[in-house]
């Protein structure tokens, strides 16, 4: 009776331990692989509230800016973005001026996300920070400029008139409305 309790206790062991490399082998094929960004871009609006123009630099009167995130995968995953100003007058370093959050459902690969100001941008360099399940993914800076840009130099040009034979209006005193 020893012999067969023996014999017993080494197959009970045996399936066990065939249960446990099974159930291992299934959990790892269960396990998504973590996306990664493919593309991230910025965009102008197209005049209709979507991604219009791809650009790497914008204007204090862009509002809003677009932020685009294709991702490598189309499983779940929180994408985060920080949208940072770097260097901005008036504005400590490394400032986060819009944070948003989206978490992606099954199949989709692509997020957009909008930057807004109360008025209009402040000149200056920024940066948008995207994070993948709370770790860092990707960055890109880009810059916003004034609405006018200044021509070096333009400060010394002086009008002059077309015919100069033509005498200029001698003022008289008057203002017009």
């Amino acid at each position: 009776m020893a012999f067969s309790g023996v014999v017993g206790l080494k197959l009970v062991y045996s399936l066990l331990i065939c249960l446990f490399v099974a159930a291992g082998a299934y959990a790892q094929s269960e396990q998504t692989v973590m996306p990664a960004v493919e593309e991230l871009y910025l965009a102008r609006d197209d005049g209709k509230g979507k991604a219009g123009e791809q650009v790497s630099e914008f204007r204090i009167t862009d509002i809003p800016i677009h932020c685009v995130v294709l991702l490598d995968a189309n499983s779940m995953v929180t994408v985060k973005m920080n949208f940072v100003a770097v260097s901005v007058t008036g504005v400590k370093p490394d400032t986060k001026v819009v944070t948003s959050s989206y978490v992606t459902k099954e199949g989709q690969n692509r997020v957009n996300f909008t930057g807004r100001p109360d008025d209009r941008w402040t000149p200056g360099k920024y940066r948008v920070d995207i994070f993948l399940d709370g770790k860092m993914a990707k960055s890109l800076e880009f810059d916003i400029k004034s609405a006018v840009d200044v021509v070096p130099g333009a400060g010394k040009f002086v009008p002059t008139p077309r015919d100069r034979k033509a005498k200029p209006p001698k003022p008289t005193g008057k203002s017009n409305p």
